[in-house]
């Protein structure tokens, strides 16, 4: 890899102008990264809090759905309120808890009521975090809890922290920018290092979506405060979001 493509694609921000010489070499090194993927692009829509989200991601048939809880964040949303909307939720969807640095009894709890089927940790929770909340799970011995997928979120600012996801035991890594859920992003071509399946955060919009699904090739999207208004997931977003994302897929 030349310096100078690593330099660029690990100091700037998308949209940047490179010589012709750099542009040349950022592309060999952007499309042939070894993580890529010809599959339909994921959707995840996070910090679902209303019923007639739900709704609506079960009429777009999205892929996953977050529920936040960490009380921190405007999003957050109680374990009875997450599970009232699990009820509603199509079956097909994988609901995704998001926790930061929470307690593992918690996680396993909420788990164990089957309010959530994937989980994602988006703190400085490490491996040996990881394990212990696996093993936690297959102590329960309970079909689909004691395998229920870990995404680890990593945020972004330079190649070292991409270099970092190969580090981590969970079964998908997810890019975030430092401020996560603040509808920041990060320089996106650093996605091209990517040596594993991914989820993109960070960001996304109406307006970036597709510069995003060009620049980084993710196995998923996960967005949230770019399908709001005021702070609220609005519902024409979330549609023109989704269908952005499959009109993408569809003509790759």
């Amino acid at each position: 890899m030349s310096d100078i493509a690593k330099n660029k694609l690990a100091s700037t921000a998308c949209g940047i102008h490179f010589t012709s010489d750099e542009q040349s070499i950022a592309n060999e090194t952007l499309y042939n990264n070894k993580y890529s993927t010809s599959d339909p692009v994921s959707i995840k829509l996070c910090g679902l809090r209303r019923v007639e989200e739900i709704e609506l991601c079960n009429e777009l048939e999205v892929d996953y759905i977050g529920f936040i809880f960490v009380k921190k964040s405007k999003r957050y949303i109680t374990t009875d309120e997450a599970k009232t909307l699990k009820e509603h939720l199509n079956k097909k969807i994988k609901a995704v808890g998001v926790f930061v640095d929470e307690p593992i009894e918690n996680i396993v709890a909420i788990a164990k009521e089957g309010i959530i089927d994937v989980i994602q940790l988006h703190g400085k929770e490490n491996n040996a975090y990881i394990q212990k909340l696996r093993d936690a799970l297959a102590a329960l011995d309970t079909l689909c809890i004691d395998t229920m997928p870990i995404i680890k979120a990593v945020a972004v600012s330079t190649f070292d922290d991409i270099a970092l996801t190969d580090t981590f035991h969970s079964d998908y890594i997810l890019l975030d920018s430092t401020t996560g859920g603040s509808g920041e992003s990060f320089s996106w071509p650093l996605g091209g290092y990517m040596n594993r399946p991914y989820f993109l955060a960070g960001g996304l919009n109406l307006e970036n979506i597709e510069t995003a699904l060009h620049t980084c090739h993710p196995m998923a999207v996960d967005v949230s405060s770019g399908i709001e208004t005021d702070g609220i997931k609005d519902l024409s977003k979330m549609r023109s979001f989704v269908a952005k994302v499959r009109a993408y897929t569809q003509a790759s």
